[in-house]
């Protein structure tokens, strides 16, 4: 690792990359579990298999499998995935027992040290761990480094040093911070210029270790973001792999994608199409691929409240509902603008900056539209209120006629009407979003991004970053599960044919 290493210093969202590593496993475990004890509250839940009888061990086994598959899963799906140093809570008994076991260690090098003569033997044993840890962080064609720390930090000699009363435990210590300075990345430089400034030698040793974990972390960011590129093959079948061990111990693993994928089938074959939209001689039998991308698009309409969410698209429930709370709020946005410019008429059209200035006020006001507090019915009564104040500005700015009353009515109340789900330009805008995402991924493997629906310029920029994020996630779920979701469909398919011969 360099100071080239710049990327090192951007963050990623912590709290939810960990919880969505930690609570994914746990809750696959945790379903299974429930899946195989009879409610009578879960009428709707697929018929589970006879319940099979297992050790501890093997649930210990399964649950350390699924943890590692959430775990690589996280590093390929999430660029923002970082390693950050482990953090035990405030307050907490295993803190409070760190911290002690810490202060007994660094008070008994204290003591030796003001011993007369000194004992090194702890300081010594210190020194051989900070040469291990620097040596960890060269590559392989770091020569000259290696030997220059192998000479400086030659430990027989320590100890000989020791033995005589020679042992400059200060000029080893900068010795290895100025390695430290060498090899570490940018976002630790102010690091070591506080070492640089500590002059007693058991704080400066405490300040050491302390920096050098901090390191262990940035090499393993850097190695991450380094090798990332050619994990995503290799990664694909390890989480497959897993899976398929998950599934050996868990066989009823699959009920609720099961019948994801049968809720799908059945209501391409109600609409008669054979998934990509056009009329199908034979809708008893809908392309798998279409199937799939449909499946995938029913995600971002989820009821996360009563319904359960597939297994194999489990560990990114979170992400999936994240994207479902933004695609509805852009077609809310877009919902609103559209009737602005279809109210107001002409005399707004292309005026500059004009657009931005009322997307910016529409945005602020539903920027909490998925919190328990939030009200739609004032939001979207407030939003009114402000769009005519900077709409009537405008138009007296650039020598249009007044925003009359009755107009200021007509469009307080056209937008106050979109809090209803069946409303009209809701519905239309919300269909041309759903449109434009199910294109961006029929379209994925061509790398021709689709024409963009009428109405959606103004939230073009966050619709298509939508898209795109959207197309990642299920192409790479696609890569890890389709042998599974190949075999599910085959048997949909086969029965629906069945079924429609007896017919």
């Amino acid at each position: 690792m360099s100071k080239e290493a710049d990327h090192l210093e951007s963050g990623g969202d912590k709290e939810s990359d960990e919880d969505r590593v930690q609570n994914a496993p746990e809750e696959m475990v945790r379903k299974r579990v429930r899946a195989n004890t009879p409610s009578p509250h879960e009428g709707n839940t697929p018929q589970a298999s006879p319940p099979r009888f297992v050790s501890v061990e093997e649930l210990m086994e399964t649950a350390k499998g699924v943890t590692n598959m959430a775990l690589a899963y996280e590093i390929m799906v999430n660029q923002d995935f970082q390693v950050k140093p482990a953090e035990l809570p405030e307050g907490s008994l295993e803190r409070r027992v760190k911290e002690i076991m810490h202060k007994a260690f660094w008070d008994c090098l204290e003591a030796q040290l003001k011993e007369d003569p000194p004992s090194y033997n702890h300081a010594i044993k210190l020194l051989a761990e900070i040469k291990e840890t620097l040596l960890s962080f060269l590559l392989p064609g770091h020569g000259r480094l290696r030997s220059h720390i192998e000479e400086v930090l030659d430990l027989p000699l320590i100890q000989l040093q020791a033995e005589n009363g020679a042992l400059d435990i200060s000029g080893l210590s900068q010795f290895i911070i100025g390695m430290m300075g060498s090899l570490c990345a940018p976002c630790r430089d102010e690091d070591i210029t506080r070492l640089k400034e500590i002059t007693d030698i058991v704080p400066l040793l405490k300040a050491i270790f302390s920096v050098l974990d901090l390191m262990k972390v940035d090499m393993a960011n850097f190695a991450l973001t380094s090798i990332r590129p050619h994990l995503m093959q290799q990664s694909a079948e390890y989480e497959r792999n897993k899976f398929q061990e998950f599934l050996d111990k868990q066989p009823n693993a699959l009920d609720y994608t099961k019948k994801w994928l049968e809720d799908t089938v059945k209501c391409l074959r109600e609409a008669g199409t054979d998934g990509s939209g056009a009329a199908s001689s034979d809708p008893s039998s809908p392309l798998p691929l279409s199937v799939h991308n449909h499946a995938y698009l029913r995600l971002l309409k989820w009821d996360h409240a009563s319904d359960p969410f597939p297994e194999t698209v489990l560990m990114d429930q979170v992400r999936f509902q994240e994207m479902q709370q933004e695609a509805d709020q852009l077609v809310l946005l877009s919902s609103v603008l559209l009737i602005v410019y279809t109210t107001t008429g002409e005399a707004i059209s292309g005026l500059p900056g004009l657009m931005e200035t009322l997307k910016t006020i529409v945005n602020v006001m539903l920027a909490d539209m998925h919190t328990l507090s939030f009200s739609a019915e004032e939001a979207l009564a407030t939003i009114g209120e402000k769009l005519c104040v900077e709409l009537s500005q405008c138009l007296s700015q650039h020598g249009y006629s007044p925003f009359s009353a009755d107009r200021k009515s007509t469009l307080k109340g056209q937008i106050s009407a979109t809090i209803q789900p069946d409303n009209t330009v809701r519905k239309l805008m919300d269909s041309r979003v759903q449109a434009y995402l199910l294109a961006c991924l029929e379209s994925s493997q061509h790398r021709t991004p689709p024409p963009l629906p009428g109405g959606l310029a103004p939230v073009s920029r966050e619709l298509k970053e939508l898209a795109v994020r959207f197309s990642r996630l299920v192409n790479f779920n696609k890569l890890v599960f389709s042998p599974f979701y190949q075999k599910i469909l085959q048997k949909i398919v086969t029965a629906g044919e069945s079924s429609g011969t007896e017919t």
